[in-house]
């Protein structure tokens, strides 16, 4: 048997023709796309409304009146305890005079039945203009 060195060489291009036209073993094709996958996004830090409203005076003023009453023992900034989030509350009510005024008179009065079952007790205590500051308070906190 004569060995064709022309006719080898044509065989070897011609499988490697077909080779790469079917994607060779797949090793190449996977470090290429490794090399160009772009990476993943950095998560985006969530700033938290107290970072958010520090500085702002109605969120200051709110804070310290949450602190010298009980509001406390039942809501939370961004979490549920006995009674809604105040994040909770921004998201459902738009922040109008109309709606401060509402929220003021049901801290002062008590309420029950918008959030469930639970009540919010009364604050007859509490004046009306203290209850509309912390109620323009809560409303800022709409995420």
């Amino acid at each position: 048997m004569k060995f064709n060195l022309n006719l080898s060489l044509a065989i070897i291009a011609s499988a490697m023709v077909a080779v790469s036209a079917c994607g060779g073993s797949g090793s190449s094709e996977s470090a290429s796309s490794e090399s160009t996958a772009a990476a993943p996004p950095a998560p985006v830090k969530e700033i938290s409304l107290e970072e958010k409203y520090k500085d702002n005076p109605v969120y200051i003023k709110g804070i310290e009146l949450m602190a010298q009453n009980d509001c406390s023992s039942c809501h939370m900034l961004e979490r549920k305890i006995v009674g809604p989030s105040y994040a909770d509350v921004a998201a459902k009510y738009e922040a109008t005079e109309e709606n401060v005024e509402l929220l003021a008179s049901r801290v002062i009065a008590g309420n029950v039945g918008v959030w469930g079952e639970i009540p919010m007790p009364a604050h007859p205590t509490l004046s009306e203009e203290d209850a509309k500051e912390l109620s323009r308070f809560v409303l800022l906190l709409k995420k």
